[in-house]
Parts: structure tokens; sequence; C-alpha cells
């Protein structure tokens, strides 16, 4: 069955590098990624959006994705329930950085949510601000897939400095994702 992914944040965080990672970590586990970004003015904070499909064979839409099964949300600030009520597939998944307790996402009911702190985290790993690989390795804990070893491979091949750190920190977010429906 064909996985779609959204992915939202601001211009630095890192995720367009992120769903390039994902998949490459779908494809060492041995399956078919297609990514693909949407974004303005390249600007550091501006909005953007990527967008990842997975399958276990080869992909040959050549389409938008518009009702993703899952969101990964590094800025809840750019979270737009009204959206997510509208596009995401009933029962999807949403992983979150927040900046809010569990409680906040209230108005996401019928939703598994993931959430993970992306900063907390970076610094317990030695890196700043850019929350790729600890976004990454949340998704893996919070969705149990692709496999932590294809994860980490493509984390380590992928990270444009510091692969150690971004190992470190994939690890770590895999171990502390909490998530609730």
């Amino acid at each position: 069955m064909m996985i779609e992914i959204s992915f939202t944040g601001r211009g630095g965080q890192g995720v367009v590098v992120a769903s390039q990672m994902l998949g490459l970590a779908f494809f060492k586990a041995d399956k078919y990624p297609q990514c693909y970004s949407v974004f303005g003015g390249e600007r550091r904070g501006a909005p953007l959006a990527s967008f990842l499909r997975v399958d276990d064979k080869k992909i040959l839409l050549k389409c938008e994705i518009e009702n993703p099964g899952e969101v990964i949300c590094f800025d809840a600030s750019l979270l737009d329930v009204e959206r997510i009520r509208t596009q995401l597939k009933p029962g999807g998944r949403i992983l979150i950085n927040p900046p809010n307790p569990a409680e906040a996402f209230s108005d996401l009911a019928g939703y598994r949510i993931g959430l993970i702190d992306a900063p907390a985290v970076a610094r317990k790993a030695g890196l700043e601000k850019i929350y790729n690989t600890v976004m990454v390795g949340a998704y893996c804990g919070f969705t149990g897939i692709p496999d932590m070893a294809s994860v980490l491979a493509a984390v380590g091949e992928m990270a444009p400095a510091y692969p150690e750190k971004n190992v470190a920190a994939a690890r770590i977010a895999f171990d502390q994702v909490t998530s609730f429906s």
C-alpha cells in the first residue's frame, strides 16, 4: 500500500533534506520513494512544503499529494487544523515538533499524534536549530517504518555536516517520540 507523506516547516529547519533523507531510508529498506518540494521565495523562515510517496512497487504517479495519510510538521505554528481535517486521510498520523504539551492538540481527535521536542533532542546531540535528522528518527520511532538501520544509514550518508551527531539525534528522537490517539 502506498504511503503519502506531507512535510511542512520553515526554510532553514531542514524540511527538504528530511524528506529526501527519509526517502533514501525507504530506498535502503527496498521500497520505491518519490520526493518533491514546493516553496516560493527561498529564504530562511519562509513556510515550505515537501512531499514523499513510498510504495513496494515502482511509482508511476506524477501528481501532487492532495490527501496524505501522514503529516510531519516541523513548526506547530504552521499546523492548520481545518486543513488537516479536510486533507489528511481519516485516522492518519501527524508527527509534530510542538512548543506546547499534548493537551494543546485535543482538536486533532481522530488522528494518531506523535510529539517530539526537536530543539531539545538536537541540543542533546550537539546540534542547533536544524531538526531534519531529529524528525526522521522520530518518524521511524512513531510509525515503525522504515527500519532503524536504514534510517541511520541514510542519515549518516546525507547529513551535510557532523554525521555522528546527526545519527545520534536520530537515535535519541527514535526513543523519545511520544504518541497518542
